[in-house]
């Protein structure tokens, strides 16, 4: 299977698994385009596709942080660079912020570098007097990882334009993390 074939099957794949969890194989093959025995010669059962999913929404969300350039200017900028950088993967990250599979065992170090990047970016952002002591940066990561989940439910459910995603997660985030002039 291809590079772009393989991508293709584990987004239908998150697709379906965000909508319903229970979905069985031969529902993801269906969804995938592909045949069960496909399915099946690529990913020996679900964990393993669970698994495929995780390693690409790391790498994903990896080059998004990359790409965001979060060292450079203002913290406020560089979140809202992370979120638009970020709305690729938005559906594979949904998926994957509800699957509980994945914190069973151990979790993948993939993760941990993840989140110290985007928790460093949230200390940059109060250490500048940006963003609210009050809130933890831990919080603040958390947060961003559930409203980008939260996006892409809204927007595959036709309840959000695509288009409106970047713009509503960052508006949202931001308006409750920035620091307000006090009156």
């Amino acid at each position: 299977m291809s590079v772009d074939r393989r991508e293709h099957v584990l987004r239908a794949a998150a697709a379906l698994l965000t909508r319903k969890a229970t979905a069985s194989m031969d529902e993801i093959a269906k969804a995938a385009g592909i045949s069960r025995a496909t399915l099946h010669r690529h990913f020996a059962g679900r964990d393993a596709l669970v698994r495929a999913l995780e390693r690409l929404g790391i790498d994903q969300f990896e080059r998004a942080l990359d790409e965001a350039r979060l060292d450079e200017g203002d913290a406020a900028q560089a979140v809202r660079r992370l979120i638009e950088k970020a709305e690729p993967v938005a559906g594979i990250l949904s998926f994957l912020y509800t699957e509980n599979q994945l914190f069973e065992g151990a979790v993948d170090e993939g993760w941990n570098r993840l989140d110290a990047r985007v928790h460093a970016l949230f200390v940059r952002g109060q250490e500048e007097g940006a963003f609210r002591i009050d809130l933890s940066p831990a919080w603040l990561t958390d947060a961003l990882y559930g409203l980008i989940a939260s996006g892409a439910w809204a927007v595959q459910d036709g309840r959000v334009a695509a288009k409106d995603l970047t713009r509503m997660v960052s508006e949202l985030l931001l308006g409750g993390a920035q620091r307000r002039a006090e009156r």
